[in-house]
């Protein structure tokens, strides 16, 4: 030990441990400017806040959620948009509902934006709300877990941040006109999500 402290102590060993040194923060300086700022900004953020609630444990620990009309209407677009989707397909279609609601484009409440242009022919925005058929929830189990996203989105628990901004989705089954002229930003299971030539915030 005594033998190894002395040779680092000469002149020629320590400038080669310096040399050394340096070399090695120049390859991570070189290392971290290749993986980019959004990389390095995923590395940092909590999982809590990112990821902890589009997995099923952390939705089946949740308690039942219930609510107003606000939470009732996304709990329905939800159950009848996206039952069959992955935890993480559900919060993305609630985020794009929350989008709208933010957006200034459309109407400035969740059961607005879910009830526009119902009535309508070929008007609205949500399919179940005008194709004629009864709103019937048959799968308790698929409205305990929408109820449960809809509650998450609605009281600030889960970042909107899955969509990029997206105010629009459909799904991998389809191919609507609008789609060739709006943005893609991503896709979740079996919905692709786009966004306007006009921006939302994507971050809630």
């Amino acid at each position: 030990m005594i033998v190894a402290a002395g040779l680092l102590a000469t002149p020629a060993v320590a400038e080669r441990v310096s040399n050394a040194a340096e070399a090695l923060v120049v390859n991570e300086q070189i290392g971290l400017a290749a993986a980019g700022p959004s990389h390095l900004k995923s590395l940092v953020t909590p999982a809590s806040r990112k990821t902890a609630m589009y997995n099923s444990s952390w939705l089946d620990a949740q308690s039942a959620s219930k609510g107003g009309a606000q939470w009732k209407c996304l709990a329905e677009a939800l159950y009848f948009e996206a039952r069959g989707e992955t935890i993480k397909g559900q919060f993305a279609v609630a985020e794009v509902i929350m989008n709208r609601v933010k957006s200034g484009r459309f109407p400035d409440s969740v059961c607005g934006v879910i009830n526009q242009g119902t009535g309508q022919k070929y008007q609205c925005q949500f399919t179940y709300t005008c194709d004629g058929l009864p709103e019937q929830v048959h799968e308790p189990r698929a409205w305990d877990r929408v109820g449960k996203v809809a509650g998450a989105i609605l009281h600030g628990r889960a970042p909107l941040n899955l969509t990029d901004g997206a105010t629009h989705y459909h799904t991998t089954a389809v191919q609507p006109r609008w789609a060739h002229t709006y943005t893609k930003t991503t896709a979740i299971g079996v919905h692709l999500f786009y966004r306007h030539t006009w921006r939302v915030s994507s971050n809630g």
